[in-house]
């Protein structure tokens, strides 16, 4: 008989040694222990039977008396003997030699003798390289010859021939073996040969035979992990299981006992919360609540943190419940993440009500966690966030009496932004002194919130008063504190100040970088200061400094808002000189010139180059050209545009480019249209902002749908949405003049308007 075994092929290969990883590799995937040793036997008698094969050609073999003693003796070697003798030879192919001769030799006919050396050769020739086909034709040898394969020598042919590529013979191999072999260990095998190669549904099918409840090869953890594998892996091969999939999968393995391990269940729900599968996280989860998983603390972590995304506290209250009736013990993790969502969704007295509970931590409810200092600043940052900061006052109050929770630097930094945010900068300063006083150094941050706070509320030349106070006392600003004391000044225009400080930042030894650049350039720009803005560019050079593509598309978008067209064009043409590629901010600039103008072809054809030169269209791109459609009273091609961004473009649209079309909507009396876009907005997680809300009520007030305003007040609740002067001056006028001025007062304390 002929095997097409290729022998040249793996002649110069060494043998791999039992320790190396390959070797322990497949030891510990193996399900069926190796050929065990006899007792007492002579190891000796191997290692002198392995001299004699490869000192001797193996045409030598047959009359070579001693080796035909220690191979063919009565009584015969055992499977341990065979299996050792053809794993330690040089090669596979001496190895296949050494089994025609143990074939063609021995007085024994019974081919289970040859199992054993078999598998080692297997295991040998699935070592050496481009071995695929040489399994392949092993394994026909093994049908030929009428030898019996063992568990192992199967599973190692399944195996590698699926790292080789050959998935079709790991498939047919499989298939034709004897059931008594296709145990649980053959299957897992097999199983991740088939996920490996995206062949989800037929590793399905093998699957589902070992979940029948009648199966003799039912799964194991092993099966749990690799399945698990392929599915957090995701669309490898643009597979994927689905909800509903997913329930039954778990629940099938649930009923054998395997249950997925915390790390992979933690790993898995993570998954699906951030692709915004929230409803089949918790499904998932409540399936192995109700199996009676052992479930631990983590994954509840997750699927908490998840809710609290998409603002479902409903579902969180009933999930912290669900852990205490099933004794698994919220952590510190829990209630962080708990305060925090709630405090993010604005239900700051839901995150109060948690934190109360808490309490020192005496054990009622089984928890015996207290509120850490982490929890505490929190929630006083979401009261500061919300217009509350005395009561966050009085949280950092009762801070001072728990101990191991006394304010620090991150409580008073948080209190001072809500202080600067709501304008009462000198109860900002109290605070600021305060903290000195208790022996909490101010750092960077809270010299940097009240810089901000009095910035923006037109107390710059304090701000810069206070800066230098504090560089005398040792506190150095950084990047961002020069930065908003220059955008300030130049706000103001007074650029000589806002150089000064550019100068002295040089000077200081403060790290730049290109927010620096970009605030005094853009700052200049913006003041229509363009020759200032081209005097600060020389200087940089000057210095050595190289403009960025920052710093030229400021310069770019100041001369266009200033109509200095051609000096703008100086600028692209330099930039090119200098290396620098357009990107998606110099073609935005342009377009928003040209839709500015009014010229919407010169937009169109810009944003065509954009494409063709390989710059990907942004946001800005279509919120631009969708606002100057709607400005010219084109709300059709804008609504065009916008159906092709969304079937063409994988950028979704933002709350800006909706409000354009809303507003244009509204204004043009569809305030059907405008409420089906705000449907759009909630569908695709898109956050409407006050100026969405705005847009709206006008529309809703012109057709008097009070009932559609009652829900779009309720939705600003929701979504955290503060009204402006302009959403109050709407209503006020509206509602009370409907006799429905309750409503308001319901609206600014932030309760429900409609009835429950």
């Amino acid at each position: 008989m002929k095997t097409a075994i290729p022998i040249s092929k793996h002649s110069k290969l060494l043998l791999l040694k039992p320790q190396s990883a390959s070797y322990i590799l497949t030891r510990h995937l193996s399900a069926e222990a190796n050929p065990q040793q006899r007792p007492q036997e002579d190891d000796s008698k191997i290692n002198q039977a392995v001299q004699l094969l490869l000192q001797n050609p193996h045409q030598e073999w047959p009359s070579n008396q001693p080796l035909h003693s220690l191979l063919f003796s009565s009584p015969s070697p055992s499977p341990r003997f065979l299996y050792n003798v053809t794993r330690n030879l040089a090669s596979s192919v001496l190895a296949l030699d050494f089994l025609r001769h143990l074939r063609q030799n021995s007085p024994s006919q019974d081919t289970h003798l040859l199992s054993y050396p078999f598998q080692a050769l297997v295991e040998l020739a699935g070592r050496e390289l481009d071995a695929g086909s040489s399994l392949s034709e092993l394994y026909q040898a093994s049908k030929e010859w009428g030898i019996p394969l063992t568990i192992n020598a199967a599973a190692i042919l399944i195996r590698y021939l699926g790292r080789h590529k050959m998935v079709d013979e790991s498939v047919i191999l499989f298939n034709g073996l004897d059931p008594s072999l296709k145990n649980t260990h053959i299957r897992n095998v097999f199983i991740d040969v088939l996920l490996r190669d995206g062949r989800f549904e037929s590793a399905l099918n093998v699957l589902d035979e070992m979940l029948q409840p009648v199966s003799e090869a039912p799964p194991d953890k092993i099966t749990g992990d690799i399945v698990l594998n392929g599915l957090l892996k995701g669309d490898r091969k643009g597979k994927n299981l689905g909800e509903e999939n997913t329930i039954k999968l778990a629940l099938s393995f649930g009923k054998h006992g395997v249950f997925p391990t915390t790390f992979w269940l933690t790993k898995m729900l993570s998954r699906l919360c951030k692709s915004g599968k929230i409803n089949q996280a918790w499904n998932v989860l409540h399936e192995l609540l109700t199996l009676r998983a052992p479930l631990e603390t983590p994954p509840f972590n997750v699927l908490f943190t998840g809710l609290g995304r998409s603002g479902d506290t409903k579902r969180m209250n009933t999930l912290l419940a669900e852990m205490k009736e099933s004794r698994i013990y919220p952590d510190a993790v829990t209630f962080g993440v708990f305060i925090n969502q709630l405090c993010k969704l604005r239900r700051v007295d839901e995150a109060m009500e948690v934190l109360n509970k808490l309490g020192e931590g005496n054990g009622s409810d089984g928890v015996s966690i207290a509120a850490d200092v982490i929890m505490y600043n929190t929630v006083i940052d979401g009261l500061c966030k919300v217009g509350r900061q005395e009561e966050g006052l009085h949280l950092m109050e009762r801070m001072r009496s728990m101990k191991g929770s006394e304010p620090n630097i991150v409580t008073y930094n948080c209190l001072i932004d809500g202080f600067c945010k709501a304008g009462e900068i000198e109860r900002g300063k109290l605070l600021f002194e305060q903290m000195n006083e208790d022996g909490i150094s101010p750092n960077v941050i809270t010299l940097n919130t009240l810089i901000d706070g009095m910035c923006k509320h037109g107390m710059i030349n304090s701000a810069l008063e206070f800066f230098n106070d504090m560089q005398g006392k040792g506190l150095q600003g950084n990047a961002v504190t020069y930065t908003t004391l220059i955008t300030a000044y130049c706000d103001l225009g007074n650029i000589a100040k806002a150089v000064d400080l550019f100068d002295q930042m040089l000077t200081s030894g403060c790290s730049m970088n290109a927010m620096v650049y970009y605030s005094l350039i853009s700052g200049l720009c913006k003041a229509g200061r363009m020759d200032d803005a081209g005097n600060v560019l020389l200087k940089l050079k000057e210095a050595g400094f190289r403009p960025d593509i920052v710093c030229y598309n400021s310069l770019v978008r100041g001369h266009f808002k200033e109509n200095m067209v051609n000096k703008a064009y100086d600028i692209i043409k330099e930039m090119l000189e200098a290396g620098m590629k357009p990107d998606s901010v110099s073609y935005n600039t342009l377009i928003a010139y040209f839709c500015k103008t009014g010229d919407l072809e010169l937009a169109d054809e810009a944003m065509k180059e954009m494409n063709n030169q390989g710059v990907v269209p942004t946001i800005a791109t279509y919120g631009a050209l969708i606002h100057a459609y709607c400005s010219n009273g084109k709300i059709k091609e804008a609504m065009k545009l916008f159906n092709d961004m969304n079937s063409l473009s994988k950028i979704p649209p933002n709350t800006t480019i909706y409000n354009s079309l809303i507003e244009s909507l509204c204004k043009n009396n569809d305030i059907k249209g405008a409420l089906s876009l705000m449907d759009d907005m909630k569908a695709k997680r898109v956050k409407p902002n006050t100026t969405t809300y705005n847009a709206v009520f006008k529309g809703l007030r012109e057709k008097n749908l009070l009932e559609d305003a009652y829900r779009m007040m309720e939705g600003m609740i929701v979504h955290a949405c503060n009204p402006d002067s302009i959403t109050m001056g709407i209503l006020r006028e509206w509602l009370s003049a409907a006799g429905k001025s309750e409503k308001l007062q319901s609206f600014v304390q932030g309760n429900r308007v409609s009835p429950r």
